[in-house]
């Protein structure tokens, strides 16, 4: 399960006063794996247990999640994608990885693309699943919004004060979304959910988990198109037919997001990619490290 003492976790150096719990299993070529909200490092153990063989996989809890550290402080500050990023470097450098193969999901490929802009001779390829930049408007979208109205909630402190500490509260909450954006199916257990609870129910828990989004991160207040200039290394991006938080249409315009670019679409499958399709991000992780 999530904590069990089995996965030997080990505790990163500090950066910016920030603690990484993290798993690190197998050897030969680096591949770094990052998760998604509202998960923690477990939502990529499936695609960890298919390359462990032949890869150093590294997959952490980041900032405020998991068994990472958590601080009350200015999260546009500590809990952007880039004072995320930066925490993972630091993973990276302490680990002495010097090229690694990304992929996340969610928050994770918020992170990962960071991660790959600010050092990209650090990051040999991608293999992301959504959110991308080329989106724009569209998550604004009046029927979007119906989907992503729990970040206009997160930004209220009447979030945390209904759900931080609150077991039950929290369990139903996470539960919502574990149903819904898995195209309305159960794909954790009841007891792997309780155990999730558990994690986010910790006092503080729930609230730095949020600080992403408040934070400015999210699809509420992204640009109409993409700030930065496209990516150029090599990316395999996955797109869902059942993810009810970013249609696959919406992928139409991903050459702005990457020059050199594999888009895949994955039939059946909602948002948690690499719990629902493991075997195809383990898939696109090998042949992309292969080419890169």
């Amino acid at each position: 399960m999530i904590d069990d003492v089995s996965w030997d976790f080990r505790r990163s150096a500090p950066v910016d006063d920030f603690r990484l719990r993290y798993v690190r299993r197998g050897s030969g070529p680096s591949v770094l794996l990052l998760h998604g909200w509202p998960g923690c490092w477990w939502d990529q153990h499936r695609v960890l247990e298919r390359l462990e063989g032949d890869f150093q996989v590294v997959v952490p809890d980041l900032r405020g999640f998991g068994g990472s550290d958590r601080h009350d402080v200015d999260p546009r500050t500590f809990y952007s994608a880039d004072a995320q990023a930066s925490s993972v470097l630091g993973l990276l450098d302490e680990l002495g990885v010097e090229r690694v193969v990304v992929s996340g999901y969610d928050v994770g490929s918020r992170v990962a693309q960071s991660l790959a802009r600010r050092a990209p001779e650090r990051v040999a390829s991608l293999v992301v699943a959504p959110p991308f930049p080329s989106f724009g408007h569209r998550p604004t979208s009046r029927e979007a919004q119906g989907e992503f109205w729990y970040q206009h909630f997160h930004r209220l402190q009447l979030s945390e004060q209904l759900l931080d500490g609150d077991l039950d509260a929290v369990r139903a909450y996470l539960g919502h979304f574990w149903h819904h954006w898995a195209g309305d199916r159960d794909i954790l257990r009841p007891d792997q959910l309780d155990d999730l609870a558990r994690v986010y129910a910790r006092p503080g828990a729930f609230t730095s988990s949020i600080a992403w989004y408040r934070a400015g991160a999210g699809a509420t207040s992204q640009p109409a198109v993409p700030e930065n200039p496209p990516l150029t290394l090599p990316v395999i991006a996955l797109c869902s037919t059942r993810d009810p938080l970013f249609a696959a249409e919406w992928t139409d315009r991903i050459d702005l997001d990457f020059a050199d670019v594999d888009l895949r679409v994955l039939d059946d499958v909602g948002h948690f990619v690499p719990l629902e399709a493991p075997d195809a991000v383990a898939d696109a992780i090998r042949e992309i490290a292969d080419r890169s």
